[in-house]
């Protein structure tokens, strides 16, 4: 506990344990190492007998005098640290090199870890007796381990591996919701409060302003991407970026080069729109990447990955789309939806692009679009223009009086090569996905009945995954009442969702999920049906089994508490006495 103290020229415990083995007047020798060991103040030792009358223990005198003393030379250290003397490091060395041989002192500690955290280099030497003890190690401001971690990747890397799985059991525990809501789903968390999240203030803080260990997490990211193609690693690469760029840390944003592009980007996010003049920005970075620096496409790449970009730039495609059939123009006519494709290709090829290290775009076949999107701009986005005017004409065609109604029936085959493109094409498949997702927010169950056998196959089972699937669910809430309707509810389960549950478990959980919310709507015998289809194997997760007790549990008790039918109010009549008058008799009503 006293460890050090002999190096400093101060007595111990050992000392005292010595001196009164070796005395022969032991109640002058402790008066002689009170006198020698204790608060050199002549005035003092004549009002210590004060003390002893009012019963105050030596000790706890000389421990409140300490502490004080210890909190006035910490703020001394913290007002030399801040202070403008050019030789303010210089003192703040000196003191560490009196005070370290006591940082396993309990009551000096603190002094100690102090004097480390406002050095802005700590010696070597320090540093590593810090490292190799875990308790010191433990205790240590954030600022001295930067300078350990910076030095040592392996001992940051045990750091950060924790926060970035917790970061990932968020993100999918937020995709399992078992609140369906389209206003209150996985995007609807604005960029700066997701920024708020745990992790992302925890690595802020471990990063600080050290460059360094910003590259470290940038390298741990881009290796996890690439290990296991999940995408919330490129969303946490923005954020991380964009919250040390809301604390105005300079020294790293001034040094990665997407800075701005991902700044501008956000603010698209948070509109969940791309505008010309933003769209006019974006562009500008992608064509500055000069010759030498192609590198920076990689993590452009990257920011471009993060689902919260290609819902952003999804939803500006559908929207573009839709204005261009309004001005009766072509696609290809339309430089900002090529840009929009520009962006979702570089973003879906991040991970061949990282994987490859080959840093290159698509090579232009004209002055608008790529090579690699040539037959999407030419004849994919055509098909779906088409599909949208079916669409179009249907929604008016019901809203004519009867007299000018046709007998015009809605569309069942989608185009030619329609389904081609979402089975071949990355950047189709999303948009086709995306519009699946637009005609459940208009409620049009013709048109989606119409796409859906198409998403059965698509690009990479693209449709199986967990983003598209939680807004899938939480979209068709808003067609509850057509799960009433035998062809509808079919259309949806038996078309589309069941298709893949029993060797997807994702699959299988996003199926329950919906019955979940939706059970009460659904006919009767279609939930008998879904029920025994969607019963958990032993292979199933546990989340699988715990849904499906939760599923059951709820049919179980609206069987025991069926709805009450709507009675008509009862009419009780009671006999009411009018009173006697000359003109009226007593009688009963």
């Amino acid at each position: 506990m006293f460890a050090g103290l002999p190096e400093l020229g101060i007595s111990n415990g050992e000392d005292l344990k010595e001196t009164l083995t070796n005395c022969t007047e032991p109640l002058k020798a402790i008066d002689q190492f009170q006198t020698e060991n204790g608060i050199l103040l002549p005035t003092l030792q004549s009002a210590l007998p004060f003390l002893d009358l009012h019963g105050t223990p030596r000790l706890e005198f000389h421990q409140s005098v300490f502490d004080e003393l210890r909190d006035k030379l910490m703020e001394r250290v913290a007002t030399i640290a801040e202070g403008k003397d050019e030789d303010r490091y210089g003192k703040l060395k000196e003191l560490l090199e009196k005070s370290f041989p006591l940082v396993k002192m309990p009551s000096i500690q603190p002094v100690v870890m102090q004097v480390l955290k406002h050095l802005p280099k700590v010696p070597e030497k320090k540093l590593k007796l810090v490292m190799a003890d875990k308790e010191l190690y433990k205790v240590c401001a954030v600022e001295v381990k930067r300078q350990i971690w910076q030095e040592n990747q392996a001992l940051f890397g045990d750091e950060v591996s924790p926060l970035l799985k917790q970061y990932i059991v968020a993100k999918e525990a937020a995709l399992f919701s078992s609140d369906l809501s389209i206003l209150h789903n996985f995007f609807s968390p604005s960029p700066k409060a997701r920024r708020q999240g745990e992790v992302v203030l925890k690595l802020t803080q471990m990063i600080g302003k050290n460059v360094k260990l910003y590259d470290m997490v940038l390298q741990f990211l881009r290796t996890l991407f690439l290990r296991t193609r999940n995408v919330h690693y490129c969303t946490l690469r923005a954020e991380l970026l964009m919250s040390l760029h809301d604390l105005d840390i300079s020294e790293i944003c001034s040094v990665d080069s997407c800075h701005k592009f991902t700044w501008c980007l956000d603010a698209c996010i948070r509109e969940k729109f791309v505008d010309a003049k933003r769209a006019r920005e974006l562009q500008g970075f992608l064509d500055g990447v000069k010759k030498g620096q192609e590198e920076v496409l990689g993590d452009l790449s990257m920011i471009l990955c993060d689902p919260f970009s290609s819902n952003t730039l999804v939803l500006s495609t559908v929207r573009n789309l839709q204005e261009l059939l309004s001005q009766d123009a072509l696609p290809r006519d339309s430089p900002d939806l090529m840009l929009l494709l520009r962006m979702l290709s570089l973003g879906q090829g991040a991970w061949d692009m990282i994987d490859s290290q080959v840093f290159k775009e698509p090579r232009l076949v004209c002055s608008h679009f790529f090579l690699l999107e040539l037959e999407v701009v030419t004849r994919f986005l055509p098909a779906m223009l088409s599909v949208l005017v079916d669409d179009y004409t249907f929604t008016v065609e019901q809203k004519l009086p009867c007299e000018e109604k046709t007998s015009l029936s809605y569309p069942t085959a989608l185009p030619d090569n329609f389904n081609k493109y979402l089975q071949e094409n990355r950047v189709a498949c999303e948009m086709g996905l995306y519009y699946a997702l637009h005609i459940a927010k208009q409620r049009n169950k013709n048109a989606l009945q119409r796409l859906l056998p198409a998403l059965v196959e698509t690009y990479n089972d693209m449709a199986s995954g967990d983003i598209f699937l939680h807004l899938l669910t939480a979209h068709l809430t808003l067609l509850s009442d057509e799960f009433g309707n035998e062809e509808f509810c079919s259309a949806v389960f038996d078309g589309f969702l069941l298709n893949s549950f029993s060797s997807k478990d994702n699959v299988h959980r996003h199926n329950l999920r919906l019955l979940l919310h939706l059970h009460q709507k659904v006919l009767p015998s279609c939930v008998e049906t879904l029920v025994k289809t969607l019963e958990p194997s032993k292979q199933s997760s546990d989340q699988v089994k715990e849904l499906y007790t939760r599923l059951t549990e709820k049919l179980e008790a609206q069987k025991k508490s069926p709805p009450q039918p709507d009675e008509a109010p009862s009419l009780d009549l009671h006999p009411v006495t009018v009173p006697t008058t000359a003109s009226t008799p007593t009688t009963s009503l």
